[in-house]
């Protein structure tokens, strides 16, 4: 029986360049397990449907990710992809709460701090 994964390579390669703007093709094709022709193939399917821009910016390539379109399947086209995005993003997610935790501390006049 063949291996499967909750997310496919276009979810992952769009996290990616959400995560680090600047990575390499060679670079996530090291990460992810794919050929670096498969991650050209899907940054052209994200750029065709609007998902991804990409500008230059000397040698390198820039990637801007357009976090609120919607999911492309039919039963989830309500939803924008900055959901999924968050939810992968862990670490961000850690550092949100910690700083969310710090500010709700109590200022030196005795009020509690806004958000």
């Amino acid at each position: 029986m063949g291996t499967w994964a909750f997310l496919t390579n276009h979810a992952i390669v769009l996290f990616f360049l959400a995560k680090r703007p600047l990575i390499t093709g060679r670079e996530l094709s090291g990460l992810i397990g794919i050929t670096e022709r498969s991650v050209r193939n899907i940054i052209s399917d994200l750029e065709s449907a609007g998902y991804v821009k990409r500008a230059k910016e000397g040698r390198q390539t820039r990637y801007k990710i357009n976090l609120n379109l919607p999911f492309r399947h039919h039963t989830q086209k309500d939803k924008a992809i900055r959901i999924l995005l968050e939810a992968l993003d862990q670490e961000r997610m850690r550092k949100g709460a910690r700083n969310r935790k710090a500010s709700s501390k109590v200022n030196k006049k005795g009020s509690p701090t806004p958000f």
